[in-house]
């Protein structure tokens, strides 16, 4: 055996020999100097090749002509690439040997097979940036066809037209344009839910089609039902410069499998798919179902691998839909393959979201500007605090019900001493269904007349739950408390089976059941149900982005028309929302951190079995190590000692530590080094990472191959079943506005009378409200239709009912709000104008008027008859339903029924005329 065989390669050797294999797979022929043969492929590299700068590492040819070169560099020297860049373009402004005077070579990479850069010098201001692989020959020969680069067309897209576009919107695809134009490669659009993300992302890649030229655009979801509704708005989109349909333009294809249409314009895939198909693995179908926040399929941790049939240069723009999701771990790796621009679209951007796209924000449209620029509603806060959800409660020693989480089967237990428990055990190791109880029935006494008055059924109702345990005991007492049946209240959540979620959630959006929805993880995908007017919290949420994420449900606008199709009493536009707080979700601290609960619906023994059949990623080790955790709180000294003894003397702390540190980058970085260190060059810095990587897993997991651990951490954990208190009842602490709600009232009631001054002089309805008294007679209800109709078109968050409800909580009096919006608002407009002491019904205002007019008039010479009274009745009540009498109006219901105008003439003779004007002045005093 010659001893170069035995010898380790040098490290730069190494590398080419890397290179080799990466150009083989993106379909380049590898061939040295002296062995040329152009005939073996379309795509040939020839190692060092000669110039008059000496020889290239690589130079790649195109049907015989020289198009690009590689310079390959030793592994080690990966963070000094860029510092190479010079030597590369030399080489490619050079003269080649055999070769006559040409242009410079426009294709530029720098690798040390581990770390490829790449550059094209036909791009304006040509930058280098960082590639997962080599461009196939095809795409480079297909890049020289063109007289202008992508690059360089983004830069001339023409501007914009507005037409049919918010303003949000318009700012978001301007500021995105300008970012393409600068080569930025990485830009987030936030807006808030409800403001057109989707519409704003189709009408830039339209843009980016017909105007830069892009040949393929790829849309990525986390769920197949977000990747149906990309679709359903692809197919429904038709651009303001054109009066064909996006799907008559261009081709749109959903992934359904691993083929991509190399016809396509636009691929919709779930991440997962794509994940899939570019490690050439079959896909779990069910991955599609569920959001990355709660995906509950054990993924193992396999790097992506180049996938030839999907080459890196696939699409030229990827645009990821809510990018605040899981996509920065085991996912990512999709998002690093392709060499493409990227779009992340959210409404709650959280730190990782920023780090990714590289604080390029391009739009930030909040919450608060969507409701200013009524895109969204606002919402009110009302407060439901009871003292065992304050304090939490007490069981002295006795026999207790207790309850398996899982199977929910009940036993009776001895308790071993007094037990105490806190408001975060609630629902977690103590069931308190009083506590449920107090809850839901006052919100069922208060639903209907403090926090939506006026309403006959309860608004379309969302309750977040803390588990599906929770969730079913929440769901049986709403359906008691309400006197209502299964269809009243129904679970929508991932772990649903005999009912899609989809189809849930289909009927809570258009159809009049269910009214309550109770969810525990479908918080974010799919559940934008505009109807919904209320969102009770029944858990607590520290993640900033989460709660936020979770508002977002309730943002939607609505029209009068759409909102009665499934709530008939509703008695104008949606308006806002009111997170009900149950919790005291709106105080308590929130962070922008990720909870360690990654898995919610997987249990424990499946968590562990995963870990034994090899599944080590981070979702699975940290919701591991958080059960753990939660064990480790509630076992007796004794039950810890028996871990430990199970683990080999390792406390449960301890197993803890090393789950979380196994993904941990500091801790790799720092096993690393030291391997690196030890290995004395042996190892490339990359094998040793891959050692540390492996050696920690290992060390983190090793005690769950012990099935005598496994089982006594099992046998532990059910002892420690739910306890049912069966003992403390709770009472109601307070049910009432929160602050801020009443702040938020005083703004609407400002902000209302500001709008009634500004508009005093071009409002027919206002000019006679703030002109003499007697002119209030003049009023009509034509007048004050044109009134509402100004509000709601300028004005739709000062909607009558939503002014009503303001002025309830801070004058703190109760009134009953008339059905007509119209005569509501003649009533606010009265008590803003001082007209009314008090906020009261105008039916109320007319009564009372007539009674003291019927009075004054039997006072003197003037006595009407009992068929006389019934007729003036019957003006009266007109009057108050419709602000305004006219003689005409004798000819309608109810005066019709009874004679009409005929009737009229012979009950009051000639002074009917008179009477008709004293009584429309006198009334409306």
């Amino acid at each position: 055996m010659e001893l170069n065989s035995i010898l380790p390669l040098p490290p730069e050797q190494r590398a080419r020999k890397t290179i080799d294999r990466l150009l083989n797979q993106a379909g380049w022929i590898v061939q040295d100097l002296k062995k040329i043969d152009f005939n073996a492929g379309e795509g040939i590299a020839v190692r060092e090749y000669p110039t008059d700068t000496g020889p290239a590492d690589y130079i790649l040819f195109i049907e015989r002509e020289p198009v690009g070169v590689i310079e390959a560099k030793a592994e080690k020297k990966g963070e000094l690439l860029r510092t190479v860049e010079d030597q590369s373009y030399r080489y490619a402004t050079g003269q080649l040997k055999w070769k006559k005077e040409g242009k410079a070579l426009p294709f530029l990479y720098e690798s040390t097979g581990t770390i490829t850069h790449f550059t094209d010098l036909r791009d304006p201001a040509p930058r280098s940036r960082e590639v997962f692989a080599f461009h196939q020959p095809e795409m480079l020969r297909e890049w020289l066809k063109q007289p202008e680069t992508f690059r360089k067309k983004l830069q001339k897209i023409p501007a914009l037209q507005a037409d049919g576009l918010r303003d949000c919107q318009l700012r978001a695809i301007q500021n995105l344009e300008t970012s393409f134009a600068a080569n930025r490669p990485k830009a987030l659009v936030q807006m808030a839910t409800g403001s057109g993300k989707t519409f704003t992302a189709i009408t830039s890649v339209y843009r980016l089609l017909k105007f830069a030229g892009a040949r393929r655009i790829l849309f990525l979801v986390d769920t197949r039902n977000l990747g149906e509704q990309a679709e359903q708005e692809f197919q429904a989109y038709k651009p303001n410069d054109d009066k064909r349909l996006f799907t008559e333009l261009y081709n749109v294809q959903r992934l359904r499998s691993s083929f991509i249409d190399k016809g396509s314009h636009i691929c919709i895939s779930t991440i997962q798919r794509m994940y899939s198909i570019l490690r050439g693995e079959e896909m779990d179908e069910s991955a599609e179902e569920t959001s990355l926040n709660e995906i509950k399929q054990p993924e193992r941790p396999k790097d992506v691998a180049y996938n030839p049939d999907v080459p890196i240069e696939m699409f030229d723009v990827i645009v990821v839909d809510e990018c605040h999701r899981s996509i920065y771990n085991l996912w990512k790796q999709v998002l690093d393959y392709f060499d493409a621009f990227y779009v992340g679209l959210t409404a709650t951007p959280d730190a990782r979201t920023y780090a990714f796209f590289d604080k390029n924000v391009v739009s930030e449209y909040t919450h608060e500007q969507a409701v200013a620029d009524n895109v969204n509603v606002g919402y009110d806060v009302y407060t439901i605090d009871t003292e065992i959800t304050r304090k939490g409660a007490a069981i002295a020693k006795q026999w207790v019900e207790t309850r398996e989480r899982k199977t929910r089967r009940q036993l009776w237990e001895e308790m071993d001493e007094d037990l105490v428990y806190t408001p975060t055990e609630l629902d977690r190791n103590v069931v308190n269904k009083d506590q449920i109880r107090t809850i839901i029935r006052t919100f069922r006494d208060k639903v209907r007349t403090e926090i939506f008055p006026g309403r006959e059924e309860v608004p379309k109702t969302l309750i977040f739950a803390k588990s599906d345990s929770h969730a079913d005991d929440i769901i049986q007492i709403v359906r008691e408390e309400f006197a209502e049946g299964n269809t009243f209240c129904k679970k929508v959540t991932y772990s649903v089976k005999d009912e899609k979620p989809s189809e849930v959630l289909q009927q809570f959006r258009t159809a009049y059941y269910p009214r309550v929805a109770v969810t525990v993880d479908m918080i974010a995908t799919g559940t934008d149900v505009k109807p919904i007017e209320c969102l009770l919290f029944m858990r607590d949420v520290r993640s900033r982005s989460y709660f936020e994420q979770m508002k977002g449900r309730g943002t939607r606008t609505l029209s009068e028309d759409d909102l009665r199709k499934v709530t008939p009493s509703a008695k104008s536009n949606k308006t806002h929302f009111v997170i009900v707080d149950a919790v005291g979700v709106c105080q308590s601290v929130k962070t922008d951190s990720r909870p360690l609960e990654r898995k919610p619906g997987m249990s424990m023994r499946d968590l562990m079995m995963n870990v034994v059949m090899g599944t080590a990623d981070e979702d699975t080790l940290t919701s591991l190590a958080n059960r753990l955790t939660r064990l480790d709180k509630q076992i007796s000294p004794a039950e810890r000692e028996q871990l430990a003894t199970a683990a080999g003397g390792v406390k449960v702390s301890e197993v803890v530590t090393g789950l979380l540190q196994a993904h941990d980058p500091d801790v790799i970085e720092e096993r690393t080094d030291r391997t690196l260190s030890e290995s004395k060059g042996a190892l490339s810095p990359q094998e040793a990472e891959q050692k540390a990587k492996t050696e920690l897993l290992s060390e983190a997991t090793r005690v769950f191959q012990n099935p005598d651990f496994r089982e006594r951490v099992e046998n532990i954990r059910k002892i420690h079943n739910q306890i049912i208190d069966s003992v403390n009842l709770d009472t109601v602490r307070a049910a009432e506005w929160d602050k801020d709600a009443k702040g938020k009232s005083g703004e609407l009631v400002t902000e209302f009378k500001t709008f009634l001054e500004e508009n005093k002089d071009t409002i027919t309805a206002l000019q006679i409200f703030y002109d003499q008294p007697y002119r209030r007679r003049e009023l009509t209800f034509a007048m004050i239709r044109e009134l509402v109709d100004v509000l709601k078109m300028r004005k739709p968050h000062l909607a009558p009912a939503r002014l009503w409800q303001a002025y309830e909580q801070l004058d703190k009096t109760k009134s009953d709000q008339p059905k007509s919006e119209l005569i509501a608002l003649v009533s606010l407009v009265r008590h803003a104008l001082g007209i009314d002491e008090k906020l009261t019904a105008f039916d109320e205002t007319v009564n009372r008027n007539f009674q003291k007019w019927a009075f004054k008039k039997q006072e003197g010479a003037l006595k009407f008859n009992e068929e006389q009274m019934m007729w003036l009745r019957m003006i009266k009540d007109y009057v108050a339903a419709s602000v305004h009498m006219d003689k005409g109006d004798f000819e309608l219901s109810p005066f019709v029924d009874r004679g009409g105008l005929a009737k009229a003439w012979a009950l009051f003779g000639d002074s009917i005329d008179e009477l008709i004007i004293e009584l429309n002045e006198a009334l409306a005093a």
